[in-house]
């Protein structure tokens, strides 16, 4: 699955101009196109969540000096396929292995985070709360194995924007969905049409 620069800033807790930034200094390249329009992967969706994850307990220095430190031991892996942590206000990686790397040698206390973790809501660096990742409205499901993860809404294969595509709230409301989607209930519309003007308040 692709997704947009702004829903990946969206469901990453990042603003677009964070995600421009990132891919300008090398962080994180967008997998599927990094031109323009940027479009990222799932995987890339994961790293971006963890990179604004971690960019809420420490500096933005501290993360760019931690991907440095990884290129520079070899490990060259998607950013999503590594477990990431703190140990103070520095990163920390785990190894394959189980190893423990300190990426910025800095003192403090070791604390990993698991992808459960950082999936959950959690406030970021601006103070803005980050929704839930695998389920951004109570409606509305994020499942890498329905639609390659792309946001459904809830026990459907239904997408989010196909809703709000449809509504456009004055021939078609949020009321008239179940009509030509019996399985979306007007709950479930009006949690679709919610998510599309939180996505496009993000940019």
């Amino acid at each position: 699955m692709a997704y947009p620069a702004d829903l990946a800033a969206f469901l990453s807790g990042a603003s677009t101009a964070q995600l421009r930034l990132w891919r300008e200094r090398g962080i994180l390249i967008p997998e599927v196109n990094s031109g323009n329009p940027p479009i990222y992967s799932w995987r890339d969706l994961v790293a971006l969540r963890t990179i604004a994850y971690l960019r809420s307990r420490t500096s933005m220095q501290q993360i760019g000096k931690a991907f440095e430190s990884l290129r520079n031991l070899d490990f060259t892996g998607h950013p999503s396929e590594y477990k990431f942590g703190l140990h103070g206000r520095g990163i920390v990686f785990q190894t394959p292995e189980g190893d423990t790397i300190d990426l910025s040698r800095t003192p403090g206390q070791l604390m990993l985070f698991s992808l459960t973790e950082i999936f959950e809501p959690y406030t970021n660096m601006q103070n803005r709360s980050v929704v839930d990742f695998r389920r951004p409205r109570p409606h509305i499901e994020i499942d890498r194995e329905r639609l390659g993860g792309w946001p459904t809404i809830e026990d459907t294969r239904i997408g989010y924007d196909i809703i709000c595509n449809l509504v456009d709230g004055v021939t078609i409301r949020v009321e008239d969905v179940e009509y030509y989607y019996p399985t979306v209930s007007a709950e479930a519309a009006k949690d679709a049409v919610e998510l599309d003007r939180m996505i496009r308040s993000v940019a």
